[in-house]
């Protein structure tokens, strides 16, 4: 049964789901290989970022580290129902893991490392907090901001934008 800091994360993770579930809804799919500048992601490999990082909820729970060394291929998707479809499997891997970690088990170091490179070893809750939640919403910021750039009307996530009021 999980803990504190775990039931304090979920509804946070189940809030954010929603805002991003509605952004890959509108994703304009014809311009997956669209990209504001040439060291930028493309829109698509962007938007299976966001996707995949939720996925890190779970990895992070259940494992003490992640070797980067190991082939970690990319969710295939060709419609928008897909990526969401893809996007909310994660969401309920991440909650079920929450779910089942104790407070204790959020103190347990984990590591990231390549090989035999170590990138950063830190408590499991700093990994949550820093390399699950805070990347993924700075890149869904990323995500909104080609919306934008493609026209696309942007959805409310934390208030009203100037499409939806």
């Amino acid at each position: 049964m999980s803990g504190p800091i775990a039931s304090s994360l979920i509804p946070e993770l189940q809030h954010e789901a929603v805002s991003t579930r509605k952004l890959f809804e509108r994703l304009p799919v014809d311009k997956r290989d669209w990209t504001p500048h040439p060291k930028s992601f493309a829109l698509g490999k962007l938007a299976t970022h966001v996707a995949q990082l939720v996925g890190w909820i779970s990895v992070t729970c259940q494992t003490t580290e992640l070797d980067m060394s190991q082939p970690f291929p990319p969710p295939a998707w060709a419609s928008n129902a897909e990526l969401v479809a893809f996007f909310d499997a994660q969401v309920a891997q991440a909650v079920k893991a929450l779910g089942a970690t104790s407070d204790a088990d959020m103190m347990v170091p984990w590591t990231l490392k390549m090989g035999d490179k170590v990138f950063f070893s830190m408590p499991r809750i700093q990994v949550i907090r820093s390399m699950a939640f805070n990347h993924f919403v700075h890149h869904r910021g990323q995500l909104s901001l080609y919306l934008r750039m493609n026209d696309v009307p942007l959805p409310n996530m934390y208030g009203p934008t100037a499409d939806e009021q």
